[in-house]
């Protein structure tokens, strides 16, 4: 099979890029046309957002044909969009790229050359980042706790940027996972990869759309999708709590036995008692809860994301054009 029958996929989740999408395709464009050898498709999905990030890409996608654009209904979230655009990729391999530029692309050259070795999944890995230092350091505590906690090796420092091979996306599909960590499924398969380490740049346009919420949910679902060991460590801390219970009892027992007149139990410690098991009973009622809203949203095979519109698909990928569109970037311009 030569390689001028390849087709590489590049598949960029947005929601509100306004600032950013243009130049992500522009850069996207211009690698593949420095490869030159692959026909190529450019997949935005966008999580309906409420900027001009739709009429922009639309503008794109009017003058090149490379440009695929999917509309969703709704937000979907930073979980199910991005798995639902990664499907709709018609590429023998598959380049997952952020729409923020903190993904660079000049590193998909890279991707490609180790694909073409034989490499099934190629994945950049955050060697530093521009980011806050408090957020870097927390990012890798969580990346260590998550590898400890899980019974496969995990992939350290590691956000989704990176190259799959064809038979990995039909692998990730077999999954079925309608809330899926994406992340781990990578870990899980298992086939040869190679990591490319990479410096990660500020953002330099827009704000993030990351709060705390979505890095406590995508936080939890790697911990619950890779592990059960928070479900033992409450029947751990169960059989722990219950033997320091029994002593202490024991250790009162004898002591009131010996000083009958004198030694008084005192309501200092059975408050504390009190109030620390009724604490320690919230956060693994917290954790199961946490584990059966999974099994709830497995139960409820959802749909990663409805389409509210779709542009392009039905033209098959081609050789990247030389130059971005001119009406577009006279718009970025002004």
């Amino acid at each position: 099979m030569g390689l001028s029958t390849k087709t590489i996929s590049i598949m960029t989740p947005c929601y509100n890029e306004e600032a950013n999408v243009f130049s992500v395709y522009n850069q996207v464009r211009e690698v593949m046309a420095r490869i030159g050898k692959y026909e190529y498709e450019h997949v935005f999905i966008d999580n309906s957002s409420t900027d001009n990030t739709v009429a922009i890409l639309k503008a794109i996608a009017a003058e090149d044909k490379n440009v695929k654009i999917i509309v969703n209904s709704r937000n979907f979230g930073h979980v199910r969009s991005p798995m639902h655009g990664l499907f709709q990729c018609r590429g023998d391999a598959v380049i997952g790229i952020v729409a923020d530029l903190q993904d660079p692309p000049p590193m998909i050259e890279d991707m490609i050359r180790e694909w073409e070795n034989g490499a099934y999944c190629v994945l950049g890995i955050k060697r530093s980042s521009e980011e806050h230092s408090l957020m870097f350091w927390l990012r890798k505590q969580y990346y260590r706790l998550v590898d400890r906690l899980s019974s496969t090796e995990t992939i350290q420092n590691y956000t989704g940027f990176g190259l799959y091979d064809r038979k990995v996306v039909e692998l990730v599909r077999s999954f079925d996972d309608p809330y899926p960590y994406f992340r781990g499924m990578i870990a899980e398969i298992g086939l040869p990869t190679v990591k490319l380490p990479y410096d990660q740049p500020a953002r330099k346009f827009g704000a993030t759309k990351n709060n705390w919420y979505t890095l406590y949910d995508i936080g939890m679902l790697g911990i619950i999708s890779n592990s059960k060991v928070p479900l033992r460590l409450a029947a751990l801390a169960g059989f722990i709590g219950a033997s320091l219970s029994f002593l202490v009892a024991m250790a009162y027992f004898i002591l009131k036995l010996m000083f009958w007149s004198t030694f008084s139990f005192g309501l200092a410690p059975m408050l504390i008692g009190v109030f620390f098991i009724s604490s320690l009973q919230l956060v693994f009622l917290g954790v199961l809860g946490e584990y059966v809203g999974s099994i709830y949203t497995q139960v409820q095979k959802r749909p990663y994301a409805v389409e509210l519109d779709r542009i392009n698909f039905e033209y098959p990928p081609a050789l990247p054009r030389s130059e971005a569109p001119a009406s577009v970037v006279a718009k970025t311009a002004g």
